[in-house]
């Protein structure tokens, strides 16, 4: 069984207009719901085998701090340029490639893309991924993973202002 989990950057700091988009840094907000979001991976008993993530600055930050809240090693996260603004192809080809090699990634990304993933591979409409919103994707069988349309099984779609974790956990979301 494979399992992956794309997780959008959390929130960032606009403060400093002059910033290259490339070089902005979570805010506080942002800060909290990715240890948020982390503790909730961690209480649901979901750990990755591999972290890959964009080196932008806000996305870098979602991974250490997922990474922390796991109990992942941060020096263990692999970063990928073409994650910042690459394509849907890319990212499905480097999936393909990463769970190839382990059965649980986490891969932190940037939108529009990481909806666009999302939907693709689950089929699933959904709508938008907020900021540091968490997608669950399981594919089951004897072909593991593949980047085909709709072959992936939505396992959760979960994000910081979401009122349905408070009640039910993520074993339990499962659509």
């Amino acid at each position: 069984m494979k399992r992956l989990y794309l997780i959008r950057h959390a929130k960032s700091s606009w403060s400093n207009l002059e910033l290259d988009d490339f070089a902005r840094p979570l805010n506080k907000r942002g800060k909290e719901d990715c240890t948020e979001m982390s503790d909730r991976l961690a209480r649901a008993g979901i750990y990755p085998e591999l972290i890959a993530a964009s080196p932008a600055k806000r996305a870098k930050k979602t991974a250490k701090c997922v990474a922390t809240g796991t109990g992942y090693n941060t020096k263990d996260i692999r970063y990928y340029p073409e994650l910042y603004l690459g394509s849907l192809s890319y990212h499905l080809q480097l999936l393909e490639d990463l769970l190839h090699k382990v059965n649980t990634v986490f891969l932190v990304g940037h939108n529009n893309t990481m909806t666009e993933l999302a939907e693709h591979l689950t089929g699933k409409p959904l709508g938008n991924v907020p900021t540091c919103g968490i997608v669950g994707v399981e594919y089951s069988g004897a072909d593991g993973f593949t980047p085909e349309s709709g072959r992936g099984r939505l396992l959760f779609f979960d994000f910081p202002k979401n009122d349905m974790f408070i009640t039910r956990n993520y074993t339990q979301m499962i659509v």
